[in-house]
């Protein structure tokens, strides 16, 4: 018996995983994507609202008297920092509570802070605004990714979060195409008179027409159905009853120690992608404005395609390749499929910023969004991968705070200061986007890369985990 007590064996819980759970079929197929539709819909308005700014840098500028690099906290820090950190709150809830009302409080939150923008009167109000649309769309990603791992068996979830992922470039792109058509429609107008609000400029208006609809829509999401946890580990009494267990913030910051190379690798690397990809979205438009002197309309409508397109067709052919490789025995696909684009990605990112000619400038864009795309769905499916169910949602708030604070953060400020303090040129702005966008892939790249056999070993260590009794 080796010393132990019979009595003590045979009375004290045990941990074990739930199979009766995790047996379960998974969702009907029909009804998994139409959540994912949902979920994307959500996303694809939370990106309107957050990159619309991006379009109205010129107005902006002039009726709120700020600089070119308090424009950039604007676009970036000031959102990002409230988003990640509320992040971090939110995805615990995530893990514990209802994520469908989660994600449809902030929805109405968010919208209303877009909302906002429209009122502002100087930058002061527009930060507050900005960073209140962060706190809310803090509560959208956690959840949304947890959601979609309980609808989908792991051979199909790389695909359906990059179909989710795919908000982020429609989103993107349906700013930037409305913004220049109604930047267009409503350019021979530079006040509105609104009721209740009174003389409005028409970039203020832009604000309400993104922001408004947000909050009658978040009623859709309760058509989506909370689906059962699965992978959660009990505590199996000898009476036969069972008790799910609740883990703490402390255990699961523990457990992502202890697979620490992985998430630095993982975290970093896409974060250093999104670091690239946010700096340059937030200025392509103006870059063209700039160097091939496009019209705000013009580039907005041409840039907003090609990220609606491109950038969408991206995010997908990511996740399914990474699925295709994953179903032929490779487990690292999602991070190796991150590796693969940023490599890829070299010779078309760094020609597209000094193309003399804007057409050849737009040919070498549309790859470029592509591949720059094409991460953004396997990161967070690879988080999903490597993390037990009850503790997935604050590791995605972990990743997310990561990625946004460097990428969205940091990204956006990076080309500005670049351009005002190295070249001392607003039109050399081309030049920054070059230097910021290949640094960050190279060092990316060799994140990533360095990260595969690291990753291997923490989808081990989570099979032993599940496994492990007490």
């Amino acid at each position: 018996m080796n010393g132990a007590n019979p009595v003590a064996a045979e009375t004290e819980p045990a941990i074990k995983p739930a199979p009766s759970i995790d047996e379960e079929p998974y969702p009907k197929t029909g009804y998994a994507w139409y959540v994912v539709g949902v979920l994307t819909l959500v996303y694809v308005f939370s990106f309107i609202d957050r990159q619309i700014l991006n379009l109205l840098v010129r107005p902006i500028r002039r009726d709120l008297g700020i600089s070119e690099t308090e424009m950039s906290l604007l676009q970036g820090f000031s959102f990002a920092v409230f988003y990640t950190f509320f992040g971090i709150v939110l995805g615990k809830l995530a893990d514990t509570r209802s994520r469908r009302g989660l994600i449809a409080a902030g929805f109405v939150f968010w919208s209303l802070m877009t909302a906002g923008c429209g009122v502002a009167k100087n930058f002061f109000q527009m930060l507050l605004f900005r960073m209140g649309v962060g706190v809310g769309e803090a509560s959208l990603s956690p959840a949304a990714y947890s959601l979609i791992t309980d609808y989908f068996p792991k051979e199909r979830r790389a695909t359906a979060i990059s179909v989710y992922s795919m908000g982020i470039y429609i989103g993107s792109g349906l700013a930037l195409v409305l913004g220049g058509w109604i930047i267009g429609l409503v350019g021979t107008r530079e006040n509105f008179d609104l009721p209740v609000i009174g003389e409005t400029r028409s970039w203020q208006v832009i604000f309400f027409i993104v922001g408004l609809p947000g909050v009658l829509l978040a009623l859709l999401m309760y058509t989506v159905r909370e689906p059962r946890r699965r992978g959660l580990r009990v505590i199996r009494a000898a009476d036969g009853s069972v008790k799910k267990t609740q883990t703490s913030m402390r255990e699961a910051y523990s457990y992502m120690f202890r697979n620490r190379t992985t998430f630095l690798c993982h975290t970093i690397g896409f974060a250093l992608l999104s670091f690239s990809s946010y700096g340059a979205s937030a200025w392509i438009p103006t870059f063209y404005q700039r160097v091939h002197g496009w019209s705000q309309a013009k580039s907005g409508i041409v840039y907003g395609l090609i990220v609606g397109i491109a950038s969408t067709l991206g995010v997908v052919a990511g996740g399914r390749f990474a699925d295709y490789l994953a179903q032929r025995g490779r487990r690292n696909a999602t991070m190796f499929v991150g590796a693969l684009v940023s490599v890829a990605w070299f010779p078309f990112g760094m020609l597209y910023p000094i193309m003399s000619d804007s057409t050849w400038v737009t040919v070498f864009l549309i790859p470029a969004a592509f591949l720059a795309s094409a991460p953004f769905g396997v990161a967070p499916a690879a988080i999903q991968q490597i993390m037990p169910n009850e503790m997935r949602g604050q590791a995605s708030a972990v990743y997310l705070f990561v990625v946004n604070l460097i990428g969205l953060g940091i990204g956006p400020t990076a080309v500005a200061i670049t351009t005002q303090s190295v070249f001392q040129n607003d039109n050399m702005i081309h030049y920054s986007l070059l230097i910021v966008g290949t640094l960050a892939h190279i060092a990316s790249t060799l994140l990533l890369w360095y990260g595969l056999k690291p990753f291997n070993e923490s989808l081990d260590r989570l099979k032993e985990w599940t496994a492990a009794k007490v």
